[in-house]
């Protein structure tokens, strides 16, 4: 009867106290409490500061009790967790796979004799994507997208790939142009 009158469950703010105590007593950085303890000597009133430790207890009772969450697994137990499933849901007898006849294997393009790389100073970074070079070598050249055996954009430069005519055509109409606010320069390759 009395506690309710009080406002607060006195054996919930005893056992806080005795928490918070214990807390003090097992700290490993007691400066790190010396610290906050001369901000709160900067910032409360001699006067307030029981009424500022009350508060932060009262506080402290009124907020939600947090729910320990469960310990992620690490990378190496999902794995193996990921492994354990698989095992388990293979057949006990593997038979072995049959060559699909409709699935194509991925294509690599085989870049012809005599093809030429070319090197450009503009890239990833002023947002120049392999698309957009392909588009622009396209319109500029007078080419179609067969005509260019390879296109590798890096960060800051990009390597083209093509028959020589084609790369002699691209250093005469490229060299110079401003391509997303850079002036490109392009010649062939050393690499």
């Amino acid at each position: 009867m009395e506690n309710e009158k009080k406002g607060f469950d006195e054996e919930a703010l005893k056992q806080k106290i005795s928490e918070v105590m214990g807390a003090i007593n097992s700290c490993t950085d007691p400066d790190e409490l010396e610290a906050i303890k001369k901000i709160v000597k900067q910032n409360v009133p001699f006067t307030r500061r029981g009424y500022f430790s009350a508060m932060v207890l009262k506080m402290l009772l009124e907020k939600p009790q947090r729910r320990e969450k469960p310990q992620r697994e690490n990378r190496a137990e999902r794995f193996e967790k990921k492994v354990v499933e698989k095992r388990n849901t293979e057949s006990p007898s593997p038979r072995p796979q049959e060559p699909q006849e409709n699935s194509q294997p991925k294509s690599e393009k085989v870049i012809p004799e005599g093809a030429k790389t070319l090197y450009l100073n503009v890239g990833k970074m002023k947002h120049l994507y392999a698309k957009n070079l392909s588009i622009l070598l396209q319109k500029e050249l007078g080419i179609t997208r067969e005509d260019i055996y390879s296109l590798r954009v890096h960060d800051k430069y990009s390597f083209i790939t093509m028959s020589e005519e084609n790369c002699n055509k691209a250093i005469e109409k490229i060299n110079g142009m401003d391509i997303n606010g850079r002036v490109a320069q392009i010649n062939f390759s050393t690499k």
